[in-house]
């Protein structure tokens, strides 16, 4: 994982017409989700979070359930960017190719270190995981951006990575219907006898898959991050893609702003007519589920982008220290929190410690839980800031 260094992020939009080559807008939203992601995923108890800070049981989102769509949503539509300022450096499609592959597979190799760290227990390594499913989605949606790149017709990119996206998310609906189970039969969206499940313990096998994913009488039965549900998250991943294209072909910021408004609310729309026949369900990222996510993914940029781009503001919150350097800051979360969960003293946590002592001694158990989780976004901000203000990125 090298580090770049960076020139400083402009603070004013370029001229109508012009698009840099990277949107502040989407360094923010991406920022926000990683902010998002430490936070829930360190609550001071487990059993005192408010119920918009943790996942649906099963059916149903919550704001947490639209964390980890949004980061994929964001990875799409930084493609277009990204790879016109690779082409602006003088790189070869061939290089561009090859340095995209070679950070999926970076990113697959950190993220099942992560699964293992402290201990690494090889017989029970985690093998799907979120670093995993970003690899397989950035591994697939880079090379269709690169062959895009170079289209010379108007909207033709847009149209390509939404359509391909509508095909995903169309034909995982029909496997999800029509694909039988052995045993079980087709049509079921539980955690046992749902296809995605049944492919994750017939690939992975159970003791390989997500440790929390317990079914009462069967053990460990599936993996939220598992492997045929990918498919419908690489659907995201080109739903973002698409608006990349569609700002970077944009000539009228304000009305590009508006019409995302537009696009995010249809999605959203979509998302909750469907629901009723795919029910929303991240666990299995339902059709249903993924357009929902998108139009909420959509929505979010177009309000960034019309503030930070369109408008000509200049935008800049401590956001931008998670969304300028996401890798980082993922992996030094989940380290700390691997970290403050295993070091023990006296027979208790340090996690259990700190949060005893800082926050549950005067706080209610939902605020003190909740104060613990800010708590952890702010040590990992400070962290990360110096590596911002002397513009120092990790990049794989």
């Amino acid at each position: 994982m090298p580090l770049a260094h960076s020139p400083a992020l402009p603070n004013k939009s370029a001229p109508a017409g012009e698009i840099p080559s990277r949107l502040r807008s989407l360094d923010l939203l991406r920022g926000m989700a990683i902010a998002g992601m430490i936070l829930v995923l360190n609550p001071g108890s487990s059993t005192a979070v408010y119920p918009q800070l943790e996942h649906a049981g099963w059916e149903g989102a919550t704001a947490t359930d639209m964390i980890f769509p949004t980061f994929l949503w964001v990875v799409g539509a930084a493609l277009p960017f990204s790879l016109a300022a690779q082409q602006a450096r003088g790189e070869t499609g061939r290089q561009t190719c090859v340095r995209a592959l070679r950070r999926a597979v970076l990113l697959l190799l950190l993220g099942l270190l992560l699964n293992g760290f402290p201990g690494y227990h090889l017989r029970t390594l985690r093998i799907p995981g979120v670093l995993e499913r970003i690899a397989l989605c950035y591994g697939a949606a880079a090379p269709l951006a690169l062959r895009l790149r170079g289209e010379p017709r108007p909207g033709r990119q847009v149209l390509v990575a939404a359509g391909l996206a509508g095909l995903l998310w169309a034909g995982y609906a029909a496997l999800l219907v029509a694909v039988p189970v052995p045993g079980y039969g087709a049509g079921h969206l539980d955690p046992l006898r749902s296809l995605p499940a049944f492919v994750d313990r017939a690939v992975f096998t159970p003791a390989h898959l997500w440790p929390q994913g317990v079914v009462p009488g069967h053990g460990v039965a599936f993996d939220p991050e598992g492997l045929l549900s990918t498919l419908p998250a690489l659907g995201t991943t080109l739903a973002g893609m698409a608006v990349g294209y569609w700002v970077r072909e944009a000539g009228r910021r304000q009305r590009v702003a508006l019409h995302l408004a537009a696009a995010g609310t249809l999605l959203l729309g979509a998302g909750l007519a469907l629901s009723p026949l795919l029910p929303v369900i991240k666990k299995l990222w339902t059709p249903s589920f993924a357009l929902l996510a998108a139009g909420v993914s959509t929505l979010l940029f177009a309000g960034l982008y019309a503030v930070g781009e369109a408008r000509g503001r200049r935008l800049w919150t401590p956001l931008l220290v998670f969304g300028t350097n996401s890798i980082l800051a993922f992996c030094l979360s989940g380290m700390l929190i691997g970290l403050l969960q295993t070091i023990q003293v006296h027979g208790q946590t340090l996690q259990g410690i700190l949060y005893g002592k800082l926050f549950a001694s005067w706080l209610q158990p939902r605020a003190a839980s909740l104060s613990y989780g800010l708590g952890a976004v702010l040590v990992n901000g400070l962290l990360l800031w110096p590596f911002y203000r002397r513009r120092i990125f990790f990049r794989l």
